[in-house]
């Protein structure tokens, strides 16, 4: 083991909570690092929330964890529309964390000839706005999505999320999105920046192995799978690559051991 201290990029839902309720152990772990000062970030495909919105969703459910500590899909896309083209235009279909992290960055919000058509995830997708977005990119306006899930959690079951709307749109146009959040280890790599550590000092924590545990190890992380969320132990098999450690839940992961 290195005498560096190891940091952490850890997956919300699944791994530190199950909806708005905690799960065993996460918040012991994440107490863990406060107290002995580990960089770390919560690391989400979510794009409906802002940061605030989530540092807040998780202290109903018990976690102390700043809104520093918190990187989405969103924000990572705002940054990669940032160095890409500053001051761009783009056509936005999103909810608040999406829309108020590409304001923060300068950008236009507008149908009027966009750079860019947006996609990110929302509880009412509209028909016209998907419409626009099939005219414009169409037009030349280049197709960005955060994240590829293509179902998320509803209060009546799975809902179509980005990905199923980005099948869609790119059925529609014959243009496939460029996808920033998890599985891109783009999103890893401008997280580990933001803490300003490097990849081979630190751990991603996840759920899951088509997501999570392949953008740690596409980023050249290690990677812990925990089971309370979307990959069971069996299923770990179907994949050619593997985590470095498995473990029950992120209660069962002690920081001595990883380091």
């Amino acid at each position: 083991m290195s005498n560096v201290k190891k940091s952490f990029l850890i997956d919300m839902d699944g791994v530190l909570v199950h909806g708005s309720k905690p799960i065993p152990g996460a918040k012991n772990f994440i107490q863990a690092l406060l107290e002995e000062e580990r960089k770390f970030l919560v690391v989400t495909n979510n794009a409906l929330y802002t940061t605030r919105d989530l540092a807040h969703l998780l202290q109903i459910a018990g976690f102390d964890i700043p809104e520093e500590n918190i990187y989405t899909s969103a924000v990572a896309t705002a940054e990669f529309l940032e160095d890409q083209l500053p001051q761009g235009k783009a056509f936005v279909i999103g909810e608040v964390g999406l829309t108020e992290a590409i304001h923060h960055i300068g950008y236009v919000q507008t149908p009027m000839n966009p750079d860019y058509v947006v996609l990110g995830e929302t509880k009412n997708y509209s028909f016209d706005q998907i419409t626009i977005a099939i005219r414009l990119i169409n037009d030349g306006a280049r197709f960005i999505a955060t994240n590829p899930d293509l179902t998320g959690p509803g209060e009546q079951g799975v809902v179509p999320s980005t990905g199923a709307m980005a099948a869609l749109i790119e059925a529609a146009t014959g243009k496939s999105p460029f996808y920033i959040g998890k599985p891109n280890p783009l999103m890893m790599r401008s997280a580990l920046n933001y803490l300003g550590v490097h990849s081979e000092n630190s751990y991603m924590i996840g759920d899951n192995m088509r997501t999570d545990i392949l953008a740690g190890i596409s980023a050249g992380m290690e990677t812990v799978l925990v089971l309370t969320g979307m990959t069971k132990e069996n299923d770990i098999s179907n994949f050619p690559y593997r985590p470095k450690y498995v473990f029950n839940s992120i209660g069962d992961v002690k920081l001595e051991n990883l380091d």
